[in-house]
């Protein structure tokens, strides 16, 4: 992952609203839910929850899924993953750096 991407990812969960409405969607699976259920566990205006949704979707971190009138709402997993990785892989990459600087 290019770090852009991450930046753009953690900018659009970095709004408490969009980050609430995240965690309802990762705590559904990977069924997702209704986009009006979605509402009332947030209990937002539906143009307000369009206006976050919007946000997560461009970002890849939620896709959305017309099953006849009505609109699923997924996280989207292995951007999840890919995010968590992101700022998890390299932990304690330059530790053996900091010891090394210590000794001296």
């Amino acid at each position: 992952m290019k770090i852009e991407e991450a930046a753009k990812q953690l900018e659009a969960l970095g709004n408490p609203t969009r980050l609430e409405l995240y965690r309802v969607l990762v705590r559904a699976g990977h069924s997702g839910l209704p986009v009006n259920q979605v509402q009332e566990r947030l209990g937002i205006p539906a143009s307000t929850l369009s206006h976050h949704m919007q946000r997560l979707v461009q970002n890849g971190l939620v896709s959305q899924e017309r099953q006849a009138t009505t609109l699923i709402c997924r996280a989207e997993y292995p951007a999840m993953a890919a995010l968590v990785g992101f700022l998890a892989d390299e932990c304690c990459a330059d530790e053996a750096c900091a010891t090394s600087n210590q000794a001296a």
